[in-house]
C-alpha cells in the first residue's frame, strides 16, 4: 500500500496514521479521497469492508487506465 497511484501529485512526506475509528460504537474509516465510510457495527465488518473498498477503487483505475491506452 506504499505506492503512489498515477492520479497523485508529486511525491511527498506522507505519515501513517489509523484509518479506523470508533464513535459511539460504530466503526468508520477514512480514505485518502478524504471520505469517512461507515458505519459498521463491528472492527471486523469495518476492516473486511476496508478491503473491498480498496478493490473497488482500484478496478476503477483499471477501467479508466484501459480507456486511455
Amino acid at each position: 500500500m506504499f505506492g503512489q497511484r498515477h492520479v497523485d501529485p508529486a511525491p511527498g512526506t506522507h505519515y501513517r496514521s489509523e484509518r479506523l475509528s470508533a464513535v459511539n460504537g460504530q466503526y468508520f474509516f477514512s480514505t485518502r479521497e478524504g471520505t469517512l465510510e461507515g458505519p459498521y457495527f463491528t472492527r471486523v465488518d469495518a476492516e473486511r469492508e476496508i478491503v473491498s473498498y480498496i478493490r473497488r477503487i482500484q478496478q476503477g483505475s483499471d477501467v479508466i487506465e484501459s480507456r486511455v491506452n
